[in-house]
């Protein structure tokens, strides 16, 4: 696939350039084949995984191999966070004080790493970069059928956000994807490091007796807004340009 990319200086933590939009290329490609590579190998037992998954999964598994794939073209300036928890998902590593301070967090055994104290995972001392997947939504089974998994999204696509589980979010590498020839795509790339509190909903509570399992806040239309402001890369079809030059999101048709 090829993309348009924004002449933007990638992605900045703290006035530190922690990956380049070149890289950032690299790891979408790289995502997109990793993703590819799965449904080609699964398909050989007659199993469809992205069914399997479900959509909410999905969206999640998309979201790991986008950042696992970051994390393999930073040049060791991001690691991942070794709490599932944990915040943020990369985590900042691109002095030697930052990598050693992050090396003493977790002992190694035959190759894996466990973490010491979880609670220095959350938050992680140096920051880093939160990475969030999003397919968006459409309007509702009454309006017009819901599309199938599989099926692309782009031309019925709704409205589009990330959830966070607190409003301090920011320094966020974000992903909108679609199905493009049945297959999970990257479809655009953003990244923020000026998000607010503003900028995310009230957080909502898990029921009582049962709903939401954790806290959620949802990025509000002026937040999406400033997030497409920030696009990185938009893949190169004329049915994305169109539908993100939309007033609410980008606003102009890329190129």
């Amino acid at each position: 696939m090829d993309y348009i990319l924004n002449n933007y200086n990638g992605v900045l933590v703290n006035g530190e350039c922690v990956i380049g939009n070149d890289k950032l290329l690299q790891a979408i490609a790289y995502c997109n084949t990793a993703i590819r590579t799965l449904d080609e190998q699964t398909k050989q037992f007659y199993i469809n995984i992205f069914e399997v998954l479900g959509m909410r999964n999905l969206s999640g598994l998309i979201g790991e191999y986008f950042a696992k794939s970051v994390e393999f073209f930073s040049d060791g300036n991001l690691h991942s966070n070794l709490h599932q928890d944990g915040y943020p998902d990369l985590l900042l590593t691109n002095t030697e004080e930052r990598i050693r301070y992050y090396q003493s967090l977790y002992r190694e055994v035959d190759g894996k790493k466990y973490p010491k104290d979880k609670a220095r995972f959350s938050p992680f001392k140096y920051g880093g970069v939160e990475v969030k997947a999003t397919c968006g939504s459409t309007p509702s089974a009454s309006v017009i059928p819901k599309p199938l998994i599989g099926e692309q999204r782009i031309g019925v696509l709704k409205t589009f956000d990330w959830k966070a589980h607190h409003r301090e979010t920011n320094n966020l590498l974000s992903i909108l994807w679609d199905f493009i020839d049945e297959v999970p795509t990257v479809a655009a790339c953003f990244y923020r490091n000026d998000l607010t509190i503003d900028d995310w909903g009230k957080i909502v509570q898990p029921k009582t007796n049962g709903g939401r399992t954790t806290s959620v806040s949802i990025m509000t239309s002026s937040g999406v807004k400033k997030m497409c402001e920030g696009w990185i890369a938009i893949i190169d079809l004329p049915q994305y340009i169109e539908a993100l030059a939309a007033k609410k999101w980008i606003g102009y048709a890329v190129q």
